[in-house]
């Protein structure tokens, strides 16, 4: 008996291994958080170079693979391209890759990132590039990143 697959017959199985294996590696498990708990959810490579231990040619490796699955893509920011201080592309997640963070639960931990992100001390280029103006995500991206933030409640 063999353990490949009839020609045309699709494993799920195989499938949703091949997506736990390419969420789980080390690199791209870090980008994907620190998208998901930037509070535009597109973020600079200079910004996930600040973040992630490891060195940017890496960091673009496993860009670049998200990108080929289809979970990431490169927004840019046209009005930036021109300016020398400001990024002009940004990664972020596609409406196919949302789906995949979904069904793998990545997007039940979106508060939690926005939270450890949000304590992180960061350079003053990172500032600089967090407040740097960002392309549009699509809608269905931006709705299913969506959470309500709690409410700080008031001092006595």
């Amino acid at each position: 008996m063999s353990d490949t697959a009839p020609e045309g017959f699709e494993n799920p199985f195989a499938e949703q291994q091949r997506m736990r294996d390419l969420l789980s590696q080390e690199t791209r498990h870090l980008v994907l958080q620190l998208i998901l708990g930037h509070p535009a959810h597109l973020t600079s490579l200079a910004e996930l170079d600040y973040m992630i231990p490891k060195n940017e040619a890496a960091i673009l490796d496993q860009l670049e693979t998200l990108q080929e699955a289809g979970i990431l893509d490169v927004y840019v920011h046209e009005p930036s391209t021109s300016t020398r201080d400001l990024p002009s592309k940004f990664w972020g997640p596609t409406e196919r890759g949302v789906e995949i963070l979904y069904e793998h639960n990545f997007l039940r931990g979106v508060p939690i990132a926005r939270a450890v992100y949000e304590e992180t001390q960061k350079s003053e280029r990172v500032q600089r590039h967090e407040a740097a103006p960002r392309p549009t995500l699509p809608e269905a991206v931006t709705e299913a990143l969506e959470f309500d933030e709690p409410e700080e409640a008031e001092a006595p």
